[in-house]
């Protein structure tokens, strides 16, 4: 397996655009057969270039994440990140858990901050980190991995402060030892682009990967975006609701949207693409289809 950023530099010299995949762990055992036997090896025809795997609020998952990640390197070859978040860890906790990724053969994490367990506010850890930069500078005075960072084109849900004021953030995170930024999912690219160029002003150097989500159900979007703060363009929101309830016209439009989205980013300069897939694959395989990078 090999570090992220050294297959984005390699990319970079072909010119082709860094393509990636996020996963979450599977509640059942049902879901996991079909993930591996069905949902990855029809992602892996597209030739993806690393994935990724969450975390679950509070570190619910971190077993499961370790396990899914190395089994995805050793059974299929791609290069996997696992997510880490500070929630609910010591300092103490967290090495070991790196020590645990060590041994299992993973070389990347994307390093957050992470998201509390359902009804319950954020809340430092005794002898843990406060904040994802106390994360990565751990991760990078440790060495041995490969570093990511999460980027919010629209200012995290808990910056009352604003967006500029997060991604300063941001900027502190990269200058903390982040290798590459991923975002939050985001439909307005206006959005990524001032990041980009907010980014570029403070003289960051570090890819910004747009984090894309093809949109399969009206409900659960607007659900998604109200958790985390990405707004829903009145164009897009009213197209969604003219479609109501045709399962099969909402999934088609929300290819056709994804498709035009990432064909403007990639147009206008974005190192790649990370896609959330919700462990689905249809709709991302048919996207790069569209692009002709499938």
């Amino acid at each position: 397996m090999r570090y992220i950023r050294d297959i984005h530099a390699d990319k970079q010299v072909t010119g082709q655009p860094t393509i990636s995949f996020e996963f979450f762990p599977f509640k059942t055992p049902q879901g996991e057969a079909t993930f591996f036997g069905k949902t990855l090896p029809a992602l892996m025809t597209a030739k993806p270039d690393y994935a990724s795997v969450t975390y679950g609020a509070g570190g619910s998952t971190r077993e499961k994440t370790l396990e899914i990640v190395e089994r995805i390197q050793n059974d299929f070859g791609l290069t996997t990140m696992a997510h880490l978040t500070c929630i609910k860890h010591t300092r103490a906790e967290i090495g070991g858990i790196l020590d645990e990724a060590a041994n299992r053969g993973i070389q990347n994490i994307l390093a957050l901050r992470g998201d509390p367990p359902p009804g319950e506010n954020w809340a430092q850890t005794e002898g843990g980190f406060e904040y994802a930069s106390e994360l990565i500078a751990f991760l990078r005075e440790r060495g041995g991995f490969g570093i990511g960072a999460a980027g919010f084109p629209e200012g995290h849900i808990d910056c009352v402060e604003g967006r500029e004021t997060d991604w300063r953030h941001l900027v502190g995170k990269i200058n903390s030892g982040a290798d590459f930024v991923i975002t939050q999912m985001f439909f307005d690219n206006a959005d990524y682009f001032r990041l980009a160029d907010f980014l570029k002003g403070q003289g960051v150097a570090a890819p910004l990967f747009p984090g894309i989500i093809p949109v399969a159900n009206a409900g659960q979007i607007k659900k998604f975006s109200a958790m985390c703060g990405a707004k829903l363009p009145e164009s897009f929101a009213s197209r969604l609701d003219e479609l109501g309830d045709d399962a099969e016209a909402v999934r088609e439009y929300g290819i056709e949207y994804a498709t035009a989205q990432c064909r403007e980013l990639l147009d206008r300069g974005a190192p790649g693409l990370h896609f959330y897939t919700l462990n689905k694959s249809k709709a991302v395989l048919q996207i790069l289809g569209n692009l002709d990078l499938a």
